[in-house]
């Protein structure tokens, strides 16, 4: 079983005073005889600026989170990965954290960290923090977690990404944000749960989804939850003929 909780959903200015992109995957820890061996942690699809706001009044610990899964390089995507790393420090985490990113995932976390609180890339912490980056075409295994990636049309200063995460039995895929481009249908081909931008509801906006983008071609996937909405959409969204996301949202899978 997995729990999906759209701890923040919102666009990068805060429309319909939602948190930015936080995506909080829980799986439940097997009990039965000869059951896998549970994942290290819940995990985070993106991690906003505003994501400790959104985790805690979600009633979600930062501190347990196993790892971040990083679609892009924008401030509403992952700037909140230096709060995170820092109020490990401060609550005196010992477990570690892993951050999964595009190529340039590293340096631009250093950079970030640096520009907010100077000298805090230099710090001895109690648990490990690790940095591993994911270039288009290419998976990895992380806190128990299978992660494929695709190159998504949203430049950011470093490629972007399209995900598809395997977490137990469940195939969670996520656009971040993208254009239109047929790596969304191949990340989510009959996946249990598709997480997508719908940033307008048919306007053309550079290098982001409309919900008639998705309208119009073929989704395989078993549910779509939409994210990422400016007001027009919000403003559209009962129209929908897919599932709309709001902040606390909680999906049982």
């Amino acid at each position: 079983m997995l729990t999906v909780t759209f701890a923040g959903c919102g666009d990068a200015f805060g429309s319909g005073g939602r948190f930015q992109a936080c995506i909080h995957l829980r799986p439940e820890t097997p009990e039965a005889p000869g059951a896998p061996a549970a994942l290290a942690g819940p995990v985070l699809l993106d991690c906003g600026a505003t994501s400790l706001a959104a985790l805690r009044r979600c009633g979600l610990d930062p501190g347990v989170i196993a790892a971040v899964f990083v679609s892009h390089l924008h401030g509403d995507h992952f700037g909140g990965l230096p709060f995170l790393i820092l109020d490990g420090q401060f609550s005196r985490r010992v477990a570690p954290l892993a951050i999964v990113g595009p190529p340039g995932t590293q340096q631009r976390l250093a950079a970030a960290m640096e520009c907010l609180f100077p000298g805090s890339t230099q710090v001895r912490r109690r648990f490990e923090v690790s940095v591993l980056e994911l270039s288009p075409g290419r998976t990895l295994q992380v806190a128990g977690v299978t992660a494929h990636a695709w190159e998504a049309s949203h430049p950011s200063g470093a490629p972007a990404l399209i995900l598809r995460l395997v977490v137990g039995p469940t195939v969670v895929a996520y656009t971040g944000d993208t254009a239109w481009t047929p790596a969304v249908g191949e990340a989510s081909h009959q996946a249990d749960l598709l997480i997508a931008e719908a940033y307008y509801w048919d306007k053309a906006v550079p290098y982001h989804l409309r919900y008639a983008d998705l309208a119009e071609h073929e989704i395989t996937a078993r549910r779509v939850v939409l994210t990422h909405m400016s007001a027009d959409m919000l403003a559209r969204q009962h129209l929908a003929t897919h599932d709309t996301a709001r902040d606390g949202l909680v999906i049982t899978m």
